[in-house]
């Protein structure tokens, strides 16, 4: 048969260490602020045509309750404020609002260009 010194290339041994593409993570936070303070805008579909926008991470410092009024106000959409445990406070609004939402942090200066995450079809 084979000697135990061969590696035949069909081999699963030959693979070696596995590759952890989370390891360096924690290494690459420090070279900005979108890793730490990141602000994701996501897109959720509900039934039919109906979407759900979400915006998570914005700063404790901030009145998630005044934030969610002047969004509201400025899109003439509905909306809320949830309180997750795994992610703290959500704000929800209704409707595809990603791009106004990233715009409306953007000139309030909340939030820096590269602290946005905007997520979605």
């Amino acid at each position: 048969m084979s000697s135990p010194d061969v590696v035949l290339p069909g081999d699963i041994s030959n693979l070696g260490v596995g590759f952890d593409p989370l390891a360096d993570a924690g290494a690459d936070a420090g070279e900005g602020n979108a890793g730490e303070d990141a602000v994701h805008i996501r897109v959720q579909q509900r039934n039919g045509r109906k979407s759900l926008t979400t915006v998570q991470g914005l700063k404790e410092k901030y009145d998630y309750n005044k934030v969610l009024k002047a969004l509201k106000k400025e899109f003439c959409c509905n909306g809320t404020v949830v309180e997750d445990p795994e992610l703290g406070k959500v704000i929800q609004l209704q409707g595809d609002q990603r791009k106004n939402v990233s715009d409306f942090l953007l000139g309030q200066k909340l939030v820096k260009k590269d602290q946005i995450k905007i997520h979605g079809f």
